[in-house]
């Protein structure tokens, strides 16, 4: 349904605005976001191209990732609180490629900032 709330629990997070029974926006406060940007080490590198060839999942890389994404959602969270949000809505994940070399990789997340009713 497009709902989560993973670290903070009197916290709302959302990928939709609700608009049904249950939980309702009461004032949107505005846009928030949070970026995080990670660099691939060389360790990963040589990993992860073993990995290309014989197949499977490249887990330093998935560490690395979600670490990034976890970090850049709790700036975002730290920001909506600063505007004395409880909750943030619609939000959206974005993924870049960084770099001369393609060496870094750009996590940034953003949303509205909401009071809830």
């Amino acid at each position: 349904m497009g709902w989560f709330s993973k670290s903070d629990e009197s916290f709302f997070l959302a990928t939709i605005v609700p608009n049904g029974e249950g939980a309702r926006v009461g004032k949107f406060l505005g846009v928030v976001n949070g970026e995080a940007i990670i660099g691939a080490n060389i360790f990963r590198d040589m990993f992860s191209s073993i990995r290309d060839v014989v197949g499977g999942r490249a887990g330093g890389y998935e560490r690395a990732l979600s670490g990034a994404r976890d970090a850049a959602l709790q700036d975002m969270m730290a920001a909506a609180k600063e505007l004395g949000a409880d909750g943030i809505v619609g939000i959206d994940f974005d993924y870049e490629v960084l770099g001369e070399n393609n060496g870094m990789m750009m996590v940034a997340v953003s949303g509205t900032a909401v009071k809830m009713a």
